[in-house]
């Protein structure tokens, strides 16, 4: 029951955390899930509102690092310990080295199978009168580049910056993001920090502004931006489907939407290279990477009127 109520809590405060503590007697009995996709077919076809949460795994199938793995280290720091406004605070510059790396990893990366299926899925179903919405941790914009239009960014995106003084938010996908970055960002053990003068960072370019900009990511620590959250709680209460996929399921609190789903008695299909600790909470369960078991599950069913 401790863990339940804390897990609320977070969900409430919207505050980003990971954690590897698996809940147990989590709102509602555990099943073992089901792998019968032609069964998870039947459903998808009478669905008129569905979910699909994606977290890192989808991204990781097109080559984008995660926070964990080869890459849960960038230099001599966890990653993770850099992503967090106080890093920020203290080390602007390292902080903008690391970001400035992430940015130029992601930039050249294009949309997966995973990725396209789901896009394709959202445009097809939208002239059926039916709707998809992707509610993603990703902060890399490759559903958007897929051509998802319904997208909720929980954790932001790398692409945007956000003003430290005037709050302004834009888009920035050049690269280096400004001259004094070039070159930097390297993730070797012994590589130097830059040091880079803090007036040499992004810098906001609205007129009589010129304050300090941030990665428009939200960082560890951090609420998440309670907009967003209202309309992932609207999702939640209405769909009829949804697909968890690409995601371990121990960062809160999209680690929590799936099973708040399930406790409503919708069917939840989790799409997995591997079980995660959410899984016996799921009425489906699809092992392999999402690039391949994706496409099918979301493919038109013979049931669909073709235009």
């Amino acid at each position: 029951m401790t863990m339940l109520l804390q897990s609320r809590a977070v969900f409430t405060l919207g505050i980003r955390m990971c954690s590897t503590h698996v809940t147990k007697g989590l709102l509602k009995d555990t099943v073992r899930p089901n792998s019968d996709m032609s069964e998870f077919r039947k459903v998808f076809s009478k669905a008129k509102h569905i979910v699909i949460i994606t977290g890192a795994g989808v991204s990781a199938e097109s080559g984008v690092p995660t926070f964990r793995g080869v890459h849960e280290k960038w230099r001599k720091w966890m990653s993770q310990d850099l992503a967090t406004p106080e890093a920020f605070s203290r080390t602007p510059s390292r902080v903008w080295e690391f970001y400035h790396y992430r940015r130029g990893l992601t930039l050249n990366k294009k949309p997966n199978a995973a990725h396209l299926a789901i896009a394709e899925c959202e445009a097809r179903l939208k002239k059926q009168g039916r709707e998809v919405v992707v509610i993603t941790q990703c902060t890399d914009d490759l559903h958007r580049r897929a051509g998802s239009k319904h997208i909720l960014q929980i954790h932001g995106n790398l692409m945007e910056t956000r003003c430290m003084s005037c709050g302004d938010v834009t888009v920035h996908a050049r690269n280096p993001i400004c001259a004094a970055l070039k070159g930097k960002g390297a993730p070797g053990p012994d590589v130097p920090d830059a040091n880079i003068p803090v007036d040499k960072l992004p810098r906001c370019e609205e007129t009589d502004c010129h304050g300090l900009l941030r990665p428009n990511t939200v960082f560890f620590g951090e609420t998440l931006d309670s907009h967003i959250l209202t309309k992932v709680e609207k999702e939640m209460e209405v769909c009829d489907l949804c697909l968890v996929v690409g995601t371990s399921s121990i960062v809160y609190p999209a680690a929590m939407f799936g099973p708040r789903i399930a406790s409503r008695g919708v069917p939840v299909a989790e799409f997995n290279t591997n079980p995660t600790p959410k899984s016996e909470y799921f009425s489906y369960h699809f092992q392999g990477q999402c690039g391949t078991t994706l496409p099918p599950a979301l493919a038109p069913h013979e049931s669909e009127v073709t235009h």
